[in-house]
């Protein structure tokens, strides 16, 4: 058990890191001259694109997905397009690591999904998720003004659909592969961002614009979701929520590197109560959740009953 804990916190922390990267390069790409529908529907598709076909050529066995799974998949991935687009449009009207800040309240939007699917969190996770929303508090006290409130209120909806999506991949998890939750719900992302962009917008930047921030979210947004949902069959989604917390600091250290953008003494403040909410994962009980049988919102998403060893040594 502990070994299976603590490939999931490696597996979290490592989202975290390429996750950290995405507001970073989102904000350069719109600077550029990227519109944010541009920039959602080009790096999910690119992404979705890149690992079916890396899936098709050399692991063909993770293709396989019973059907309430696949339907788990495709609403996840629909609540997560939606999500990616308030993201985008949210990160048009605030600072990369203003807007991370904001979005990274998730886990607080995890808890209350999850007791809605009778899976409680601990006490100690309580305690976590009330210290990492005093962090980020502190993080957001913006001096001289404040952030622009639509775009504040579009990065919360981005947040509280994001954290949406992680109870329902739960479940489809606990029968199927992270690769394979990875390739069915970046494939929904893709049918919800793209018709999206088509209808709403089709604008492309001038023709000598530089490409390399769109590729750096493709690869990050790969990399993220296969360790993303690695963390969550290991650890569960409320241990990942919170873990997924330290691409905060990714965020902060490579806008004020890349963007110029500075923390007040007050932000760094909550910068420490977060990085302590980190921390305290040691204390976390590893077992996972178990499932909550015929109760809970999402109950619904159970395997019929699968071959032993149809995914390989992977599972």
């Amino acid at each position: 058990m502990q070994k299976k804990q603590t490939a999931g916190i490696l597996a979290a922390f490592s989202s975290a890191i390429f996750l950290g990267f995405a507001p970073v390069f989102g904000k350069l790409a719109i600077t550029l001259g990227f519109t944010p529908f541009a920039v959602v529907a080009l790096r999910t598709g690119f992404a979705a694109g890149l690992l079916l076909l890396v899936i098709a050529l050399f692991y063909r066995q993770y293709l396989y997905i019973f059907p309430v799974g696949l339907l788990g998949c495709a609403l996840a991935g629909a609540i997560n397009g939606l999500g990616s687009l308030l993201y985008y449009l949210a990160l048009q009207r605030l600072d990369a690591s203003i807007g991370q800040l904001l979005y990274s309240l998730y886990p607080f939007f995890v808890a209350l999904w999850l007791i809605l699917d009778h899976q409680p969190p601990s006490r100690l996770t309580f305690f976590r998720v009330g210290l990492a929303t005093l962090a980020v508090l502190l993080l957001t006290s913006v001096p001289n003004g404040s952030a622009d409130l639509t775009g504040v209120l579009m990065m919360l909806g981005a947040a509280v659909l994001y954290a949406m999506h992680l109870p329902i991949n739960q479940r489809v998890l606990y029968e199927v592969p992270a690769p394979t939750v990875a390739l069915y719900t970046l494939l929904a992302m893709s049918a919800v961002v793209i018709p999206v962009y088509l209808i709403f917008d089709r604008a492309l930047p001038a023709q000598d614009t530089p490409w390399f921030p769109i590729a750096g979210l493709t690869f990050v947004t790969i990399f993220s979701r296969i360790a993303l949902f690695l963390g969550v069959k290991k650890i569960g989604g409320m241990q990942t929520a919170l873990l997924g917390l330290a691409e905060l600091l990714i965020a902060i250290i490579f806008s004020h590197l890349w963007l110029g953008e500075n923390l007040t003494p007050l932000q760094w403040l909550g910068a420490v109560g977060l990085g302590f909410s980190l921390v305290l994962v040691m204390f976390e009980d590893s077992a996972l959740p178990a499932l909550s049988g015929k109760t809970g919102w999402l109950s619904w998403i159970r395997a019929p009953g699968l071959p032993k060893d149809i995914f390989g040594p992977y599972k």
